[in-house]
């Protein structure tokens, strides 16, 4: 490797892994089953996990058509609904959070008309974590399959559809097993993605145990009353994010970046 390659890579990985070497260093070992198995500590995990899980399932029934209308449909407009679309990865999460009441809080747009109808209210309740969460994800999901549409080959779409089969049909036996790799490397990073998300949902859901209070937030909360708490949640969410993409990244995330 030309020494003008490797002397910045080394930089770069240095900087990315000395943090989490840090933790790993600091971590209470000794202590650190009590922490762990706290009940509080297991709530928010189970929240965190219920949470990302089902923010990443709306996100593929939403964002897997919304992928498909950016990178098929041809009609005024769509730059300025793509450049939308993919404004959460940019906006700060406390700005989604704040625009999140402003649309679905009591006093909000559709809000208002949701508690009227319905009797529904979002904000911080267990959905509104789910629907910030989705907020910021989301986008995740949708610019990976975006491309994908975008760079699979159209022609097995038009063989499928010379041999009489319907457009549904096309998109689902042809077009989603084409792009079903990049569709499991945008799912993995839409739920990781959810699963670390803090400044929206604490904005739009609160911190409430057992209800609203993620592991993110659990963390923020310990950090100001008992630091070795605060770095054992960490662990925990390291460790989670840790498995999930070395579990996934050989099958799904290398494939969907060459898809």
């Amino acid at each position: 490797m030309p020494w003008p390659l490797g002397i910045p890579a080394l930089v770069g990985a240095a900087f990315l892994l000395v943090p989490l070497a840090g933790l790993l260093l600091r971590a209470p070992w000794g202590s650190l089953g009590g922490l762990l198995t706290d009940g509080n500590v297991a709530e928010a995990l189970r929240l965190s996990l219920v949470c990302a899980t089902t923010a990443t399932v709306i996100s593929l029934v939403l964002g897997v058509p919304l992928a498909w209308v950016l990178a098929r449909v041809r009609a005024p407009g769509m730059t300025l609904l793509r450049a939308l679309v993919t404004l959460p990865l940019v906006l700060p999460p406390v700005v989604g959070g704040v625009a999140l009441l402003l649309a679905f809080g009591r006093q909000g747009v559709l809000g208002r008309l949701l508690e009227s109808w319905t009797g529904i209210t979002l904000p911080f309740t267990t959905a509104g974590v789910v629907v910030a969460e989705t907020f910021v994800a989301m986008p995740f999901l949708v610019v990976t399959v975006e491309g994908a549409f975008r760079a699979a080959d159209r022609g097995y779409e038009e063989a499928a559809a010379t041999l009489g089969a319907s457009r549904l049909g096309v998109f689902r036996r042809v077009t989603l097993p084409m792009v079903a790799p990049s569709l499991g490397a945008g799912a993995v990073l839409c739920w990781a993605r959810a699963l670390g998300e803090f400044g929206a949902t604490i904005t739009f859901a609160g911190s409430f145990p057992g209800r609203t209070q993620t592991m993110p937030l659990a963390v923020y909360l310990a950090l100001e009353s008992d630091p070795e708490a605060a770095i054992a949640l960490s662990l925990v969410l390291l460790v989670v994010s840790v498995v999930i993409l070395a579990v996934l990244r050989d099958r799904w995330l290398r494939a969907g970046s060459t898809a």
